[in-house]
């Protein structure tokens, strides 16, 4: 497909969570229209809202990066997974359809059921175990239902600004606190930054269908935290635990590991490995702190 010619108008919902902050900021800087919104601005789950905003404002794209990602909280409130994750897609798939827009879906490694021995490839068939899997999984189908034109993006522990996981591991360590991680559950850790960065790439010159993004190489929760710790300086013990044990992440498949196989046969370049990734986070947060401790920060969008 070729690259953008003209001014296009992207739709980004959800653009104050990690990914779509990146592509924010990657795009304000392309000839592009951003229409920038979240669930306080238009709630994805409101198809009449979702339906109007997209007739008023005819983008071109429109990407969902919204979501319930906490597995636990869908867990506890499964109707509202797959009102979220299921329905949201569901209506945003509508409005593309009826717009002759393109949509662009985030999606997820726990659409698989973690009991593979290999790589999952995008033609391995689904089994997803827990709420939030299923409700993505949902999601998915209704894209390919509703949506002709479409890209869907499955990632895998995504780190950047506001990752749940690895602040609290590193909030923990700095506050002189072992460390507890999973020894069981294996994937491969994804920079929010190349990520949005792939993603667009695949809007731009990508075709239609289902793609696998992720950093290169896999580790266990215990190898990110350990590597995440060393990387910010702090000599705290990180011990290896079983994931039943490990309460940020006892929820999550115990083999997730993804195979970018459609980016490969496309003959698109792979993401770096994850360790290069999570070294280039790790130095962009420190230069966040000092400049927030210098009180140069500026006001960003998003939450």
């Amino acid at each position: 497909m070729e690259g953008w010619s003209r001014m296009l108008k992207i739709w980004i919902c959800g653009a104050g969570g990690r990914v779509g902050r990146k592509m924010t900021g990657i795009l304000a800087s392309r000839p592009v229209e951003l229409l920038l919104t979240d669930a306080d601005s238009v709630d994805i789950t409101d198809s009449e809202a979702v339906m109007e905003y997209a007739h008023i404002n005819r983008p071109h794209y429109i990407v969902n990066c919204a979501g319930l990602t906490d597995a636990a909280a869908c867990e506890d409130c499964p109707e509202e997974a797959y009102r979220v994750n299921a329905l949201g897609a569901r209506n945003l798939s509508v409005a593309a359809r009826m717009g002759k827009s393109r949509l662009v879906q985030m999606s997820t490694d726990d659409v698989f059921d973690g009991r593979s021995l290999v790589p999952y490839t995008e033609f391995d068939p689904v089994s997803p175990r827990t709420v939030y899997g299923k409700s993505k999984m949902a999601g998915e189908n209704f894209v390919r239902e509703f949506c002709n034109r479409h890209i869907i993006v499955r990632s895998s522990w995504i780190f950047g600004d506001g990752s749940p996981y690895l602040e609290r591991i590193l909030e923990m360590a700095g506050q002189g606190k072992t460390i507890r991680a999973a020894s069981d559950q294996m994937a491969s850790p994804t920079g929010a930054d190349g990520l949005a960065a792939k993603v667009i790439e695949l809007m731009e010159h990508g075709e239609d269908g289902l793609y696998h993004v992720t950093g290169q190489g896999c580790c266990s929760r215990y190898e990110l935290a350990k590597e995440a710790v060393r990387l910010a300086g702090y000599q705290v013990p990180v011990e290896p635990v079983n994931a039943s044990e490990d309460i940020l992440s006892s929820m999550r498949p115990s083999y997730s590991v993804l195979d970018n196989m459609m980016l490969r046969i496309s003959n698109m370049r792979l993401l770096p490995h994850w360790k290069v990734m999570l070294e280039v986070y790790m130095k962009e947060r420190r230069a966040g702190s000092r400049r927030r401790a210098e009180g140069k920060d500026g006001i960003g969008y998003g939450k």
